[in-house]
This record gives C-alpha cells, sequence and structure tokens, in this order.
C-alpha cells in the first residue's frame, strides 16, 4: 500500500531554512565589537541603572568652573592644528566626505554589464598574474604571495554579484564563470575555500534570481565540472583546521543548492567519489555530533529522495548496514533535544526509509537484521519508536515487500503493532500502523501460516480489533466530509483551467483531514470481509447500526455529501 510519505516527499530538512556556518568567536573581532562612546566608556547593550548618580541628574560631574571662565574667549583657531571641537583637518575632511556618501552627494557605483565587463577582465589577469609568478617562483612564495593576496580580495568582490542576478547569464557569456570554477583547484587551499564560498552565495535559495538565470549559471558550472572538483576538495580538507571545516561546510552547501533541482541531484548521486564520501563522514565518531556531520547526514538524505539510481547505488555501498549500525545505539537512548545530534539521527531515519523503498533495499533491511531492531525501538525507544514504524511501513509496502511481511510475522512484531494500535495514538501513528496492516493482507500468500496468524488477530477478542477501525473510520469519515463539502463548493466557483490548477492543493487537503487513512481503512475491511464469515458479520452489523442512519441523514443536494452517500451505499451493499 502506497503511504502518504511516498506520495508527499520532502527533505527533512530537510528542510527548513537556509543553514548559517556556526563560526567560531575570534577575540579580536569580539573585542572590535566593543565601541567606545564620546566619554570613553564602552557602550553597554544591558539596561539603563536603575539608580543614576546625584551629580549625573543635576549637571556636569568635575571641579567647578574658576568663576571667571568663559568659553567665548577661547580662540577659534581655524589656521591651527586644531578646529571644530579638536578635531584634525585631514580627519575633518574625511567625516565630511563619509557625510557626503551618506546624504548621497556622491552617487554610488553602478552594477550593470559595463561594470561586469570590467571586474571580469581584472579578475582575468589575476588569476592568470597569479599563475605566472607562482609557476616561476615555485620555490620562492614571498614572491607570489601578494598577487596571492589580490587574487583573493577579487574573488570575494564577487560576491556582490548575488544582489544583482540579472547579470548571471552575461558572467556565464564572459567565460568567467569557467575562471571561478577552476580555482577549485588551486594550490592554496584557502583560495578554493574562498571560491567555494562565493558558488554558495550565488547559488543560494535566497538569491532572487529568476529559474532561467539560474539555470544558466548553475549549467555553466556543472560544465566547468563543479562537482568533481567539489569531490576533489572534501578529499584534501581533513577538517582539522577551523578554516577546512568552514570549507567542507560550504562545499555541503552547495551541494544543497545543485539538488534543489532533481536532476542535478542525480548528477551528485553518481559521483564515484561525494556518496562514499558522505557515508564514510556520518560515520566518523564524534562527541557531540558536529555541525558538518549533521550537515552530511542531511546531504545524503536530500540525495536518496531524489533518485532511484542513487538510492541502489548507496545500497551496493552497504549503506543499509551501515545505518543499522549507527541507528542502533538510539534504540533506547535518545539523542539531545534541539541539537545536531537530534537533526542527524532524523536524517539517517530519512536516508533508511528511502532506501526500504527499493527492493534491493527491503532486502539489506532483512540480511542487516533491520525489523529485530525496529521491533526493539518500539518496545523500548522514544525518540526511535515512530521512526522505526514509519521504516517498517515502507519495507512492508511495495511490490517487493512479502519478504519482509514474511520475515515481520517471523519475528512476533504482531503483537507489539496490535498493541500499540489498540492504545490512543496520533494520526501519524494511526496512519502508519493501518499501512502495516494493508500491507500484510495484500502481500501475505493465502493459506500460509503468517496470513492465518494475521488473521487471527483481527478476529481475537470478540472482534475487538475490527470495533476500533469502525470507530476510526468513522472519525476519520466525520473529519474528510465537511472538506470535501467545502471543496465541492470552491469547485463551483473555478474555471475548468482553474480546477485543475487547485487539484494538488484539494487534494493535499483531503489528505491532510484524513482521507488516506480512510482508504486504508476500506481496504483494511474489504480483505476482512473476503476472508472470513464472522468478520463480515461483525462489520455488517457494525456499520448497520450507524451508517444506514448516516446515510439517511445525507441530502443528494448537498455539495459533497452526494459523494459520501453513495461511497456508504456502496460498502454496505457490497458487504
Amino acid at each position: 500500500m502506497t503511504s502518504i510519505d511516498e506520495l508527499f516527499k520532502k527533505p527533512s530538512s530537510a528542510a527548513s531554512a537556509k543553514r548559517k556556518l556556526d563560526a567560531t568567536k575570534d577575540p579580536n573581532e569580539l573585542y572590535k565589537a566593543a565601541k567606545l562612546d564620546a566619554n570613553g566608556d564602552v557602550k553597554s547593550k544591558g539596561k539603563e541603572p536603575m539608580v543614576k548618580d546625584k551629580e549625573e541628574d543635576e549637571g556636569e560631574a568635575g571641579p567647578e568652573l574658576p568663576p571667571d571662565f568663559d568659553a567665548e574667549d577661547i580662540p577659534d583657531d581655524e589656521e591651527g592644528r586644531f578646529f571644530g571641537g579638536g578635531m584634525e583637518r585631514k580627519t575633518a575632511q574625511a567625516m565630511q566626505y563619509i557625510d557626503q556618501q551618506d546624504e548621497g552627494d556622491i552617487s554610488p557605483e553602478k552594477f550593470d554589464a559595463a561594470w561586469l565587463r570590467r571586474f571580469a577582465l581584472n579578475f582575468e589577469k589575476k588569476i592568470s598574474k597569479n599563475a605566472e609568478l607562482r609557476g616561476k617562483f615555485e620555490n620562492d612564495p614571498q614572491k607570489f604571495m601578494a598577487s596571492e593576496a589580490d587574487l583573493d580580495g577579487e574573488i570575494k568582490g564577487l560576491s556582490i554579484l548575488s544582489e544583482h542576478p540579472e547579470l548571471y547569464a552575461e558572467f556565464s557569456k564572459l567565460g568567467c564563470v569557467g575562471s571561478l570554477i577552476s580555482l577549485l583547484s588551486h594550490e592554496n587551499a584557502d583560495i578554493a575555500i574562498d571560491a567555494i564560498q562565493i558558488i554558495s552565495e550565488l547559488t543560494d535559495e535566497d538569491v532572487e534570481a529568476e529559474q532561467d538565470q539560474w539555470d544558466t549559471l548553475v549549467n555553466a558550472m556543472l560544465d566547468a565540472d563543479l562537482i568533481e572538483l567539489l569531490a576533489q576538495n572534501l578529499s584534501r580538507l581533513d577538517e582539522v583546521s577551523e578554516a577546512d571545516r568552514a570549507g567542507v561546510y560550504y562545499v555541503l552547501s552547495v551541494l544543497e543548492n545543485l539538488a534543489s533541482q532533481t536532476s542535478h541531484a542525480e548528477k551528485i548521486g553518481q559521483d564515484s567519489n561525494l556518496l562514499p564520501w558522505l557515508l564514510a563522514r556520518i560515520q566518523r565518531k564524534e562527541r557531540p555530533v558536529s555541525q558538518n556531520q549533521q550537515y552530511s547526514a542531511e546531504i545524503l538524505a536530500i540525495l536518496l529522495q531524489s533518485s532511484s539510481k542513487t538510492r541502489n547505488t548507496f545500497i551496493s555501498l552497504e549503506g543499509v548496514d551501515v545505518l543499522l549500525q549507527l541507528l542502533s545505539q538510539y534504540r533506547k537512548r535518545d539523542p539531545e533535544k534541539d541539537s545536531d545530534e537530534e537533526e542527524y539521527v532524523e536524517n539517517m531515519f530519512d536516508c533508511l526509509i528511502c532506501l526500504v523503498d527499493e527492493d534491493s533495499g527491503k532486502e539489506k533491511y532483512i540480511e542487516g537484521e533491520g525489523i529485530e531492531l525496529s521491533q526493539i525501538m518500539l518496545k523500548e525507544g522514544k525518540f526511535s519508536k515512530l521512526r522505526a514504524l514509519r521504516v517498517l511501513d515502507h519495507a512492508l509496502g511495495g511490490l517487493g515487500g512479502r519478504p519482509v511481511c514474511e520475515r515481520f510475522i517471523e519475528a512476533a512484531c504482531l503483537s507489539t503493532v496490535f498493541g500499540m494500535f489498540m492504545k490512543k495514538q496520533e494520526n501519524q501513528t494511526t496512519e502508519h500502523l493501518l499501512g502495516i496492516f494493508a500491507s500484510l493482507l495484500r502481500l501475505l500468500p493465502g493459506g500460509s501460516a503468517a496470513r492465518i496468524r494475521t488473521l487471527a488477530k483481527f478476529m481475537e477478542k470478540d472482534y475487538e480489533k475490527i470495533e476500533k477501525l469502525i470507530k476510526l473510520r468513522r472519525d476519520y469519515a466525520s473529519r474528510v466530509s465537511p472538506v470535501e463539502q467545502a471543496i465541492e463548493k470552491e469547485r463551483t466557483e473555478f474555471t475548468e483551467e482553474e480546477q485543475e490548477m487547485m487539484a494538488v492543493e484539494w487534494l493535499s487537503r483531503r489528505f491532510d483531514a484524513g482521507l488516506f487513512s480512510l482508504q486504508l481503512i476500506d481496504v483494511i475491511l474489504a480483505w476482512l470481509v473476503a476472508e472470513d464469515d464472522g468478520a463480515k458479520r461483525k462489520i455488517v452489523s457494525l456499520l448497520a447500526d450507524r451508517d444506514e442512519e448516516q446515510i439517511e441523514g445525507l441530502s443528494e443536494q448537498e455539495p459533497g455529501q452526494k459523494e459520501h452517500r453513495e461511497m456508504l451505499e456502496t460498502l454496505l451493499q457490497f458487504l
């Protein structure tokens, strides 16, 4: 049975507002942040003192001025060193220039195609000069360091381009994209990191670029082998230094930006180095879990959600077994709330869910004793409980789910999930439980011991599970019906073309109201009616008591009620 997770898959986080690099605090920056006020005291960001000094209230502090003192007796000294309160003439001129800038007396630089061409020419010159000096004085860094500093400044200057995405096409046309990407292989890793950071800024979702502008820039970057060069940088950045850690972060940020397009995500997933690097990175033993480790798990989840081909490649790298081992430490222990570790674990569950949707992933899930691990999490976990249930729902579903269903019964998981079902649960938990029941009834072979054991669970204790199913059905129907009525009313106000545009939103609203769970319950009831006469009699009696009255109360004239009436009549006729 297709789960609602499969219909509307989203990065967790994946999403999420765009993350920011957790920069280490620099003592020098903290020192600079403490500004002095006019009296030489450090400005406080705190509240005003509760009680002010008496002298402060009454006037200036300090000794009284002489009785014959007159401020007008002090010469202006306009021709001397100081004027205007002790400020040097050059300083005053500089201040005047700043004031003019603020007042708009001097027009700001115009960022247009002409500016970009000048910048591009200068950028290419800086790259060429640095390459020339590096080749000429390879063993004497002092002679090319100045050119490297100039190049570094020029790279950082490209940041302004993110505010003018209308220039992206011209930037690509001038060949600057290829030059920028080439810097990722620069001998100086700091230059490469700066280039990666700029690429991250230019491709960020926060840039207000039109889709065609973004596509033009990104396609030019991909043509210049951006993905391969990013993978090479991940290999050479060991994250020992803060600069290397920042570099890895920026690489992951670029990958996230590119993966917003499914075709690019698949291309990333097929790089021979990136998936193995991500797999190794999420396994690194770190306490606490670092930002880069969490980010690596998030990027992996995004890539696996985007492409079946990428999922199968990752499965061939023994990715399922690695994830099961990493998640096993959370079968009882919960990660710290609102931490990088919590997001890290969440993303690993998302990865595993993607993998068990594939037939090869289901096989590896069985081999790695994933069902047994999920069983423990259902019994003893807190944070992992619902997530393990989601994994089971996906693993048991699909055409290749039969072996998983059989192993599920062998592992004695029936008692656990039915025990959960009979307790009050959140809607999402109930949906996954219903998905598991539907998969078992659909996929287990007729007459097999596993199927008989499953049916027996529904029949035991005077059909109490069936009574719970009927109760849930009424609850979900009562939620879906008003939404259906509202949609039918809206439908009359839209043209046929507008109705097509609204179809996805309307379907989403139905699912939010519980339509998917309602459909699952009907599937389960249909199977039970077909399998067992006792179950059929119980279902008929339970539905007849309430639903005959419900049918009579539904008007064929009211929007939405006609379809609901027809659905109930059909079900009762079938029964």
